[in-house]
């Protein structure tokens, strides 16, 4: 069991953040079979040809081998600092990485593991592993995650909007309760299902919670320093991205509003942007938009300003049509 003993200033310091570079490591172990699949093979069938030409072209195996188990180089992907954390902004924290840090991490890495082959551990011996690893993952990044990160990010925010809003009504033990099934908020500590007894102070720093598309079904903690404390646990909605076919109305509400009005009323189980629906659905944004307007006069919809963006909620009725 691993505990992490929450005080007042945890939870006014506790946040929200994403990271492109949490979902290129994530689907990395995937690809690589430090970690369950759980991939549909029509998405799998897409990105091996791509993960295979980068083991082939560049020092991809030298990431890999820092991949065993349940443990992971941290600075490979270290924690985000924000929501509107961007890749640039992942490369940053990977490229200013202390070597002495990195060589740390890496010696963990590889201390249960089978010997690296030559080519490998001259990558990770040399001094310039850091900015060798962190290009790496930009290739990477760019090869197999670019393409679906707006719908990625969308996915993520809407996850944070369903979570907050757990938040403000139970307080955290609501919002902590549905992150997973190995996770719970017991007497002033998270609990956390694990396979060594570990107790965490988090002195009032807060603890980053981080909603990711590839993780499932696990989930990932970082409580090493001088790395912030941080849960990664799996988004809701992620199979709007993997199988996006799976997003679909009935024939007799598609019958009544037609198919894509339809398929935006489903999607709404959680409140949501014009922006965040479109690139779920995968539908234009003026479309997307002509069908909430429709929904929203028929009483379907309530819409409510949240920052910088309007967010659209099911009513009671819309509730009951989907259903």
């Amino acid at each position: 069991m691993l505990k992490l003993t929450v005080h007042r200033d945890d939870l006014l310091n506790s946040r929200f953040a994403v990271s492109p570079l949490f979902e290129l490591d994530n689907l990395l172990r995937k690809l690589g079979g430090s970690a369950p699949s759980g991939l549909p093979p029509g998405w799998l069938a897409r990105v091996r040809p791509a993960f295979r030409h980068l083991r082939r072209t560049t020092p991809l195996d030298a990431v890999l081998a820092l991949h065993r188990g349940r443990y992971g180089a941290a600075f490979i992907a270290p924690p985000p600092a924000s929501l509107a954390q961007t890749l640039a902004d992942d490369l940053a924290a990977v490229r200013s990485t202390p070597l002495d840090l990195a060589r740390q991490e890496i010696a963990v890495s590889l201390s249960d593991a089978p010997a690296p082959s030559p080519e490998v551990r001259e990558i990770l011996d040399s001094a310039e592993v850091v900015t060798v690893i962190a290009s790496t993952m930009e290739t990477a990044w760019h090869e197999l995650i670019a393409v679906d990160w707006p719908t990625m990010r969308a996915i993520c925010e809407r996850d944070v909007i369903h979570r907050a809003g757990l938040l403000s009504r139970g307080g955290w033990a609501a919002a902590l309760g549905g992150l997973h099934r190995r996770i719970r908020w017991e007497s002033g500590e998270i609990r956390l299902q694990h396979r060594m007894d570990l107790e965490v102070d988090l002195e009032g720093r807060g603890l980053l919670l981080v909603p990711s598309v590839f993780v499932w079904p696990r989930i990932a903690v970082y409580t090493d320093p001088p790395w912030p404390h941080a849960l990664i646990y799996p988004a809701r909605g992620t199979a709007a991205l993997l199988e996006p076919e799976r997003v679909t109305a009935p024939d007799s509400l598609a019958a009544l509003l037609g198919r894509s009005r339809a398929r935006v009323l489903v999607a709404l189980t959680e409140p949501a942007s014009t922006t965040q629906l479109a690139t779920t659905l995968r539908l234009a944004p003026g479309a997307v938009g002509g069908h909430l307007a429709v929904l929203y006069r028929a009483g379907l919809l309530s819409r409510a300003r949240s920052g910088r963006s309007v967010l659209y909620r099911r009513t009671s009725l819309g509730d009951a049509l989907a259903a």
